[in-house]
């Protein structure tokens, strides 16, 4: 990807709301999520010859429908709709670099996030990039990001305890782990960063069930 639509796409993500707040969040996010991917083709995931310049493109779009007071939906435990802010994201591209972007590279970023929340992605790239994403939601990252998005629709540290037991009783994460990712070397990743969370969020639920004690005693 060249400067000018790196730049463009740099001084888009550091706006981070419809106020023009200005932010390295969806820019650290975007950087991260190319980094994810770069280190998946690292380790050889897809053949050589992977549309590396389109992959990137699409890692940074990805972040574009944050920005928006309108978000992609989320489902009952505050999942992010992978195919809503897929469509938007493409959408969100191809409004901001139609003019400075060849429309070949547009055409293929669009693509890749059009495939990516398939079943089965034609595009060894698009199930790179689903991976990547679904990757994003274990572990420690994973669940403060979701501590971050709670946050912004006005709840807290209860209401993260409580999306965390919730996820434990409806098997939420053996679901995900079984159905979520194309390549076994990242699931296994997802299974690591899966312990080291619950220990987190297991420390979580015992610091506020304290509260609660000596709340009850007062």
């Amino acid at each position: 990807m060249n400067a000018k639509l790196r730049g463009t796409l740099r001084r888009a993500l550091t706006v981070v709301d419809e106020h023009d707040s200005q932010g390295a969040r969806l820019l650290d996010d975007g950087r991260r999520l190319w980094n994810r991917v770069s280190r998946f083709l690292e380790m050889g995931l897809i053949g050589p010859g992977a549309d590396v310049e389109a992959l990137e493109l699409a890692c940074y779009a990805l972040q574009l429908p944050l920005r928006q007071s309108k978000q992609p939906t989320t489902g009952r435990l505050g999942r992010t709709n992978l195919r809503d802010r897929a469509e938007q994201s493409a959408e969100l591209l191809v409004g901001l670099l139609g003019e400075l972007a060849e429309e070949s590279l547009l055409d293929r970023a669009t693509r890749m996030l059009h495939e990516s929340p398939q079943r089965s992605p034609v595009l060894d790239e698009a199930k790179l990039l689903a991976d990547a994403v679904n990757l994003e939601d274990f572990g420690v990252t994973g669940l403060f990001l979701q501590a971050v998005q709670i946050s912004r629709q006005g709840d807290g540290l209860l209401q993260v305890a409580d999306g965390c037991e919730k996820r434990e009783q409806y098997g939420y994460w053996e679901a995900r782990l079984k159905e979520g990712f194309h390549f076994e070397p990242v699931r296994q990743i997802a299974t690591q960063r899966l312990a080291g969370s619950r220990q987190v969020a297991a420390l979580l639920l015992s610091e506020l069930a304290e509260d609660r004690a000596r709340e009850n005693h007062s």
